[in-house]
């Protein structure tokens, strides 16, 4: 019997990921003994950090304001809301911020890459790279995946402000919370961990978004058509990834009964 497409596909699929799983243990060993192209280096950074800010920051604000305006009608009612910033931080720190700019990178600067790498596979650029004499790894993923790895956590930091100022705003405008009692409270709520776990998240999913994307750029075959698909496939298999380590993570580094809403009411 001849395979079905949809199981020849799901092959692929699984011999790419393993490619990308062997691409993260060659990024980790040129990381510790290769030299860094530090101008490629630098204008990854200014395409993942700078030019990605805009549509984290107008993302992060609007979830603020959205979750606020779904926790604060609840807490007011229930005489707690003085509660609702404290719950707004944790959120955001722990999940909403670091998982939200994850996935606006994904389908931002992941696809970037694979499109990128993937049209220089086609046309044999990477061919001419080995040529030259330069590894496509030192030159093309490196310094895509250090650009990753730095700039997620500051645009994530940069988020969760903006969360933050977005849900004061609604709880000050449409629930009569002051600003003192909502930034009070989130004091209170939040723990150096908290930020410490956004910003190892943050990390983490930024290794993956470039290892993905560039692993699917270099795995590219097909011409054109081929490097369509490796853009969506790489994006899917990065949300996915971002969500399936997320609850790993999470379970790591929260695990027990918590304490932060006894210690902030």
């Amino acid at each position: 019997m001849s395979e079905t497409p949809s199981s020849s596909s799901l092959e692929l699929w699984g011999q790419r990921l393993l490619a990308a799983i062997l691409l993260g243990g060659q990024v980790v060993v040129h990381l510790l003994t290769r030299k860094i192209h530090r101008r490629n280096t630098l204008d990854q950074m200014a395409m993942v950090g700078p030019e990605s800010l805009l549509i984290a920051l107008v993302t992060a604000g609007f979830v603020g304001m959205v979750f606020t305006i779904q926790v604060a009608r609840e807490f007011v009612n229930l005489g707690a809301g003085s509660a609702v910033g404290g719950v707004l931080a944790l959120s955001l720190c722990r999940e909403l911020g670091p998982v939200l700019t994850a996935v606006i990178l994904a389908g931002r600067v992941g696809s970037a890459f694979a499109a990128e790498i993937g049209t220089m596979r086609v046309t044999e650029q990477i061919d001419a790279l080995y040529m030259l004499k330069t590894d496509p790894i030192d030159y093309l993923v490196i310094p895509r995946a250090i650009a990753c790895c730095l700039m997620l956590p500051v645009l994530t930091i940069l988020s969760i402000l903006t969360g933050m100022a977005g849900g004061l705003l609604i709880a000050r405008n449409l629930y009569g919370i002051a600003p003192n009692v909502f930034l009070e409270s989130a004091r209170n709520f939040l723990q150096v961990w908290d930020l410490c776990s956004a910003l190892i998240k943050a990390f983490f999913f930024g290794a993956l978004i470039a290892v993905i994307g560039c692993s699917w750029g270099l795995t590219t075959t097909g011409g054109a058509k081929g490097v369509g698909q490796s853009t969506t496939t790489a994006v899917v298999t990065a949300l996915l990834a971002i969500f399936i380590s997320n609850f790993f993570l999470s379970w790591l580094m929260f695990q027990g009964t918590g304490s932060a809403v006894l210690k902030g009411v």
